[in-house]
């Protein structure tokens, strides 16, 4: 018997080649400041979907063949990272680190006559956990101390303690679902994940 999903492949993505402009000479900083922010939804491209609350994933956006020896009924991929650019002009430096959450469309699917409702919110889910992780990991960024010494090593590492958190939850949610086939644990996880949802205040 075919699984509903055996797991969810999270990826993570890091671009931490820092964008860099200098209009003033000198490396010392006389104004420090750090922008945390969202990437804004621009639209969608060929293979990937970017967060957003109001689009729920279809069954069309999962491209990807099918493995035939996989006991999973569907795999979605989907992952969080971050950018940072940094400007100086006359000594005072911005560094602005833009947060995004995106979903796989050609390294997600699903197996032919699998693709139910039910099969689907439990994928949505897993999409949801990522963009639920990706938040928090704006909160402790935001909490964190960063200053010109410190901020390059401390966004890295909070980003990889984010990430284990949102393996752990992706994990939990396949594992205590026994991968969606107990309805009751399903049913449990989606009030979970819906009320988490409801109160992320990100922006």
């Amino acid at each position: 018997m075919l699984l509903l999903c055996i797991y969810s492949m999270t990826l993570m993505i890091k671009n931490t080649a820092l964008i860099i402009l200098f209009l003033a000479t000198g490396s010392v900083y006389a104004q420090f400041n750090v922008i945390i922010k969202w990437q804004p939804i621009k639209g969608n491209t060929a293979d990937t979907i970017y967060y957003d609350p109001e689009r729920k994933l279809e069954w069309n956006d999962f491209r990807g063949r099918p493995v035939a020896s996989s006991p999973a009924a569907a795999i979605t991929e989907s992952g969080f990272g971050y950018k940072m650019s940094m400007q100086t002009i006359n000594r005072k430096t911005n560094v602005v680190i833009t947060v995004f959450c995106y979903f796989n469309k050609t390294h997600s699917w699903v197996k032919k006559d699998m693709d139910t409702d039910y099969a689907l919110l439990h994928e949505q889910h897993h999409y949801d956990i990522t963009y639920i992780n990706a938040c928090l990991f704006i909160k402790k960024l935001r909490a964190a101390q960063l200053n010109p010494g410190n901020y390059d090593y401390l966004v890295e590492k909070i980003h990889d303690e984010s990430f284990k958190v949102l393996e752990e939850m992706q994990n939990d949610y396949d594992g205590q679902t026994s991968n969606g086939r107990i309805n009751r644990m399903q049913t449990l996880w989606n009030k979970k994940i819906d009320q988490q949802l409801e109160a992320l205040i990100i922006n």
